[in-house]
C-alpha cells in the first residue's frame, strides 16, 4: 500500500478539573489540552504513540483542516505519520497534543484566569518539560492509555520523550529521541534570551498583558515586532550554513545593491517572511514560556551533572537520531545521551544521519532519516 494522508482530521479538547502542582512551585487549578489521534486503538490498548512537538509546533500533527486548501492545514509531521509511513496509522493509534502553556488550544497565558475572569497573560506560572509529562499522563489516563508503545519528538519534543522515561519509566517502552539534547549549551540559551529579550523590549509587550490593549486600528496590540525578531533570530539557527548558502547565497532581490536598509539580499526577504507569518499564529506568552521551559530542562541538574546517575532510572528501548549539520542540537549531544543510556545498560539504536538541512532536519522527508526511523518502528511489538 502507498503512502497516503489520514485525511481530514478535527482537534479535540479533554478538560482537567483537578490542580496541577508545577515545579515552580505554583500550580493551576483546573487546565485542558488540545489534541488529535490518528488511527485506531488495538483492543490491548498496546498500541499508542505519543507524539511530542517542538517549540513552534502544537497538536496538529498530521492530516490536515480544509479539503480546499489542504497545504496550508497540513499538520506539521504530515510526511512522518499516516497510512504507510513511518508512523504507521494502520499499526498505531497515534496521539498530538499541545502542550501546556501552549496558545493552540490548551490552557495557556490568553485563556481566561479562573481568579480574575481576565486573561492570564503574565500571571500564566513558568512551565517546564516536567510540567507538560504530568500534563501528558493525564490524557493518556483519560484515554485509558497505561503505557505508550512509543513516545516519539524532535527537539524539544525529544526532551519530552526522554523525560517521560525518567517521570514514568513504566508507561513507555519505547522512546524516539531525534534532533535533541538532554541539557541546552550556554550557546543555545543566549539565543534563547536573544529572542525574548527581542519580545520584552517590544512596545506592545506591556508587561505580558497585551491582550487588554489595542493599537491605532482597533486590533489587539500584540508585540509583533518583538515576535517577529525573535523567529528571525530562532530560525538562523534551524538551518545550517551549506543550506543557507545553496537556498540564497548572496543573490540580490534587485540584481544590485540600493544602499539602504530595506530588503536588499534574498535570506532578508526570506527571514522577514518566517518572521511575519509567525507573528500571525502564535503568542509572545507562549513562546517566552516555552523557551525557558528548554533553559530549564537538564536531568543531571539534581545529580551534580552526571547524566549517567540521572538516567538510571530508565527502563525504555531507544532510538537516537541526530544531524550532521545540526550545530543547534549537534550530534555531540546525542552522543553524550546515547553513551548515558549504555552505561545503564538500556537498549539504544542510534543513527547519525548525513544531511544537510540542519536542525529542520528532523522535519523533512531524508531517506535515509526515514528508512532508520521505519526500521526502528517495525520493530516494536503490539
Amino acid at each position: 500500500m502507498k503512502s497516503s494522508s489520514v485525511g481530514q482530521v478535527t482537534p479535540k479538547k479533554a478538560y482537567f478539573d483537578a490542580p496541577i502542582a508545577l515545579k515552580s512551585g505554583a500550580a493551576l487549578p483546573e487546565f485542558s489540552l488540545a489534541y488529535e489521534t490518528y488511527g485506531e486503538l488495538n483492543a490491548a490498548k498496546s498500541n499508542a504513540v505519543l507524539v511530542c512537538h517542538a517549540l513552534s509546533g502544537n497538536h496538529h500533527v498530521a492530516g490536515f483542516y480544509d479539503p480546499a486548501n489542504k497545504k496550508e492545514t497540513l499538520g506539521w509531521w504530515d510526511n512522518l505519520v499516516g497510512p504507510g509511513k513511518p508512523l504507521d496509522t494502520r499499526r498505531f493509534f497515534v496521539v498530538g497534543v499541545n502542550n501546556l502553556g501552549g496558545c493552540h488550544g490548551s490552557t495557556g497565558p490568553r485563556s481566561k484566569n479562573p481568579a480574575t475572569n481576565r486573561p492570564y497573560g503574565a500571571d500564566f506560572p513558568l512551565v517546564t518539560v516536567e510540567d507538560w509529562v504530568a500534563a501528558q499522563a493525564r490524557l493518556a489516563d483519560s484515554l485509558g492509555i497505561d503505557t505508550w508503545a512509543a513516545v516519539i519528538g524532535g527537539s524539544l519534543g525529544g526532551m519530552q520523550a526522554l523525560q517521560w522515561t525518567l517521570a514514568f519509566p513504566d508507561r513507555v517502552r519505547h522512546a524516539l529521541v531525534i534532533a535533541s539534547t538532554p541539557r541546552l549549551s550556554a550557546q543555545n540559551i543566549a539565543f534563547n534570551e536573544v529572542a525574548r529579550q527581542a519580545i520584552l523590549s517590544d512596545p506592545d509587550f506591556h508587561g505580558g498583558h497585551y491582550y487588554a490593549y489595542t493599537d491605532d486600528q482597533g486590533e489587539e496590540a500584540i508585540p509583533r515586532n518583538g515576535l517577529k525578531l525573535a523567529r528571525m533570530v530562532g530560525h538562523i539557527t534551524y538551518l545550517s550554513d551549506s543550506q543557507l548558502a545553496e537556498k540564497f547565497g548572496r543573490r540580490l532581490r534587485h540584481g544590485k545593491h540600493r544602499f539602504h536598509y530595506d530588503v536588499e539580499f534574498e535570506i532578508e526577504s526570506y527571514l522577514r517572511h518566517q518572521g511575519d507569518k509567525f507573528a500571525c499564529i502564535f503568542d509572545a506568552n507562549t513562546y517566552l514560556l516555552t523557551t525557558k521551559a528548554l533553559d530549564y530542562f537538564d536531568p543531571a541538574f539534581e545529580y551534580d551533572g552526571n547524566l549517567r546517575l540521572a538516567l538510571a532510572r530508565a527502563r525504555a528501548n531507544f532510538f537516537v537520531a541526530s544531524f550532521t549539520t545540526d550545530w543547534r542540537f549537534s550530534p555531540e549531544n546525542s552522543r553524550e545521551l546515547v553513551y548515558a543510556l549504555l552505561h545503564n545498560g538500556l537498549n539504544v539504536s542510534y543513527a547519525e544521519i548525513d544531511c544537510p538541512a540542519g536542525h529542520d532536519s528532523f522535519l523533512l522527508d531524508d531517506p535515509c532519516y526515514h528508512a532508520a526511523l521505519t526500521a526502528y518502528l517495525e520493530g516494536i511489538s503490539l
